[in-house]
């Protein structure tokens, strides 16, 4: 394993990456950004662009600092939401190269301000990619190279969580309490693969009503139910029900009908502390 990159290697490949036709400016993301990186974390950059993107010349610089085989995508090329990219190793350690649609950064703040958000279907992210992760993840960055001072102006206010977005995630608890019922109609087929399913939706969707109650950004799923735990006035012990509640789960139906009741008890706990925090 090599050494992470410094603040100064990084500040100088923004400023590369930003010499680059397209590229309007370099955040810093994920667990470095927030200062919770572990030696073993991957290095996260966004890169936030405007089409046309200029690739072939992105793909020459991912082989100055990469070596030989480092290669990017064209936008789009990991799918509708993780976009595109590269992993790169650099000096020994990884660095994600992650494109962002610097327009539809906008656009997603718009629909978070006005309280409109879906969760969207993507490989690797089974709960779905939540389109207000765009504006939360630049809340939560670092910027590294900001040219024309746009990523700034846009950080300053997406770093205020919007009330009408905190209110619109508690209003989707509807969906954690009809997962119940749903859940309870496989019990008696034993259909344990089903009920986790519902429970790993309905923890998922607690966990974003609770962040938004709370008016935090919760951007990734790997973390999630630990995330809203550790809220201040989340349910107690909430982190640890929804583990028992999945520790429950067998083809056993009075398994099943335990794990589903553990999770009834917190939709409704959940649903309380998000009219607590919201007042």
């Amino acid at each position: 394993m090599g050494m992470a990159p410094t603040d100064a290697d990084l500040a100088e490949l923004a400023a590369r990456l930003t010499g680059v036709p397209g590229v309007c400016g370099v955040v810093l993301g994920g667990s470095r950004a927030r200062g919770t990186h572990t030696p073993d974390s991957d290095t996260d950059l966004g890169l936030y662009y405007r089409a046309p993107l200029d690739t072939a010349r992105l793909g020459r610089l991912a082989v100055e600092a990469g070596g030989a085989g480092a290669t990017v995508t064209e936008p789009g090329g990991w799918g509708p939401w993780v976009d595109g990219g590269g992993w790169l190793t650099i000096g020994g350690d990884a660095v994600d190269w992650i494109y962002r649609d610097v327009d539809r950064v906008h656009r997603c703040w718009a629909d978070a301000e006005a309280g409109r958000y879906a969760f969207h279907a993507q490989a690797g992210h089974p709960l779905g990619v939540p389109d207000f992760s765009y504006p939360g993840e630049l809340a939560l960055g670092k910027i590294l190279s900001d040219p024309s001072g746009e990523l700034a102006a846009l950080q300053a206010r997406v770093r205020v969580f919007p009330r009408a977005l905190a209110e619109a995630l508690v209003a989707g608890l509807w969906e954690a309490d009809f997962l119940i019922g749903l859940a309870r109609k496989a019990v008696t087929r034993g259909d344990s693969a089903y009920v986790s399913g519902c429970l790993f939706r309905l923890a998922g969707v607690c966990a974003h009503a609770l962040h938004g109650a709370a008016g935090r950004w919760l951007i990734n799923e790997k973390g999630a139910v630990a995330a809203a735990g550790a809220l201040p006035g989340a349910p107690d012990r909430f982190a640890a029900r929804v583990e028992t509640a999945f520790a429950a789960v067998s083809g056993d139906p009075l398994h099943l009908s335990l794990a589903i009741d553990i999770a009834a008890d917190l939709v409704l706990e959940t649903v309380d502390a998000c009219a607590m925090m919201l007042r």
